[in-house]
Order: C-alpha cells, then structure tokens, then sequence
C-alpha cells in the first residue's frame, strides 16, 4: 500500500461520532463595516462560504471564493466572512442564516466551513463543494510554500470558474 498522502477521500461529516464542545467568550465588539457590507450585500442570491485553512488546499479554496465574489460573480454572490458569521450573531451569521443558497466551498473533505457553521446554525444545508477535487495537482504537497504562488493562482481560478458553473 502507498504512502501517498491525500485530501481527496470522502470524510466522516454526518457520521455517529458525537461533538465538539467550544466555549468561546462572547463580545460586544461589532464591526460597523461589516454590518453595512452585510446589508448591503443580503440581496444578492448565494452566499459563499469558505474554507480559510492555512494550508495550501484552504489557500487555493478561498483565493477561488474571492474570485468569484469580488470578480466573476460579484452581482450574485456574497463572500461570508466566516470568522465573524461563527463568532457572533451579527450581520454576517445573518447572510448565512437567511441566503436563498448557500455554499460552502471546502478546502477539502474535513468540510470545516460547513461544520462550524451548522455548530451555530443547525438547520443549515449548505451546497458542500470540495475545491480539492476541481484541480490536478500533487497530493504530497501541504504548505502554500511547496507551491510556487503562480500556480496557486491557476488553481483558484480554476476552481473559481468551475464553481460559476454552478452558482
């Protein structure tokens, strides 16, 4: 059996296998800018969500959101900024709470998006795209620094394109 290490397999979410407990204190802290870019944005028919992993598949994930939310797409979709929607009730748990659609663009199979946001939103069903799967590279490869940054680029894009085949 080979060594190949790879984020290609289907994961366990929705498995038996209990949860996570997280206390995180709360704050009062809110960002009036992303209140505004939250209702200005809440019209617009899909939410992404993304993976923001520091790895080089997360990488690739949300350069590829940012693509299709700030250039391809930017007049029907809205990027979720995912820390803010997870972290607090506020205007950008909001988008996801009330998208038409929402989809969640993965990293890869862990589906940590997605996770975290039905941690806080239960009766959410994001459309789950794993990036992962939407470009060939090398498996082997973990960190952003094992990809030169040009490549990075062509993967997201890649991946972007792919997925405004679908939103």
């Amino acid at each position: 059996m080979s060594e190949e290490r790879s984020c290609g397999q289907q994961g366990t979410t929705g498995a038996p296998g209990g949860y996570e407990t997280v206390r995180m204190e709360k704050t009062r802290n809110v960002c009036p800018m992303c209140e505004d870019y939250a209702r200005a944005q809440a019209s617009k028919p899909v939410v992404v969500m993304c993976c923001e992993g520091a790895c080089l598949r997360g990488e690739i994930a949300r350069q590829a959101a940012n693509l299709l939310c700030h250039k391809l797409a930017p007049d029907k979709t809205v990027r979720l900024c995912l820390g803010g929607a997870f972290t607090k009730d506020t205007g950008q748990r909001g988008l996801a709470r009330s998208g038409k659609r929402v989809v969640a663009l993965e990293g890869c199979f862990i589906e940590c998006a997605s996770r975290m946001m039905k941690g806080v939103i239960p009766e959410l069903e994001p459309e789950i795209i794993i990036a992962d799967n939407l470009y060939e590279s090398d498996r082997s490869f973990f960190g952003i620094d094992e990809m030169p940054e040009a490549h990075i680029k062509v993967h997201a894009e890649e991946v972007a394109r792919k997925v405004l085949e679908w939103v």
